[in-house]
């Protein structure tokens, strides 16, 4: 599927996702999820982080995977021709460990207006109930923004361990079910969360955060990848190619972009 039809481009303005869209085979999937599982076997604690963020800076791979006309083709139904990958992350759930993601809105955290950002989440595994797939509550975009604590849960995947004060009504989540090679497209500010692993089964799924090109960082200027069509605002640094897989140029290219990004999504922390 290289574009949205009308239908689903209304469904998603009012429910604020749309699942599942094919993106790739189970094959393509299953030698993404190899690449994640040879990086992560290396044990070490730089490549875990940089895995969290920004990934496709250091693995020509992943930087390919963005700029993929299966993912972007459904992204620009919403978002326009013009498109900026503004971060990407692994989020991956081992079997049966306590990793979860709070209850969220993730506009309140990352500075960008307007609001014409939204993240694909492509998974390379199984990502089912039972292994802790992402619950969202549908219509919650329109909603405005809601009040927000940080905890740094030690569980929690979010950078600030984030969570919603108020509540959240659970009856009214749904399960993002999907297969190897699927993704989903979820709006900027809807509710969502996940709960943990439960099973035998890992969950790896890849998330990248879309914006249009007239989208402004608040607070500073950043960088982002062109990942479809041009930039005419020049609103984000443009970041480069990485030369090899794990390049040192690379590598310091990535860490510098992400402490200019980290001074704006961690201001007012602890």
């Amino acid at each position: 599927m290289s574009k949205l039809t009308t239908t689903d481009i209304g469904a998603y303005n009012e429910e604020g996702y749309l699942t599942p869209i094919d993106v790739m085979s189970s094959q393509e999937a299953e030698k993404f999820c190899a690449n994640y599982y040879r990086v992560q076997k290396e044990n070490d604690a730089d490549l875990t982080l940089i895995l969290r963020s920004k990934p496709h800076l250091v693995f020509p791979w992943l930087f390919n995977l963005v700029k993929n006309p299966a993912v972007t083709g459904p992204v620009s139904s919403i978002l326009g021709p013009n498109l900026l990958a503004w971060g990407t992350s692994f989020f991956a759930k081992p079997a049966n460990e306590p990793s979860f993601v709070s209850w969220h809105q993730d506009a309140n955290y990352w500075g960008l207006e307007p609001h014409d950002v939204l993240t694909a989440w492509i998974a390379f595994t199984p990502s089912l109930r039972e292994n802790g797939c992402m619950r969202i509550i549908p219509g919650s975009h329109l909603k405005g923004s809601l009040e927000h604590k940080d905890t740094f849960s030690k569980d929690n995947l979010l950078t600030r361990g984030q969570e919603i004060s108020v509540e959240v009504d659970q009856k009214e989540a749904k399960d993002i079910i999907l297969s190897p090679g699927q993704m989903s497209l979820h709006h900027v500010s809807i509710v969502h969360g996940s709960d943990p692993n439960t099973s035998s089964i890992d969950r790896v799924g890849f998330a990248i955060r879309y914006i249009s090109t007239h989208v402004k960082q608040n607070g500073g200027r950043t960088s982002a990848t062109l990942a479809k069509g041009t930039d005419e605002y020049n609103h984000f640094d443009l970041e480069p190619y990485p030369e090899s897989e794990l390049a040192i140029k690379s590598k310091n290219y990535r860490e510098k972009a992400l402490k200019r990004q980290h001074e704006i999504l961690y201001r007012g922390a602890r």
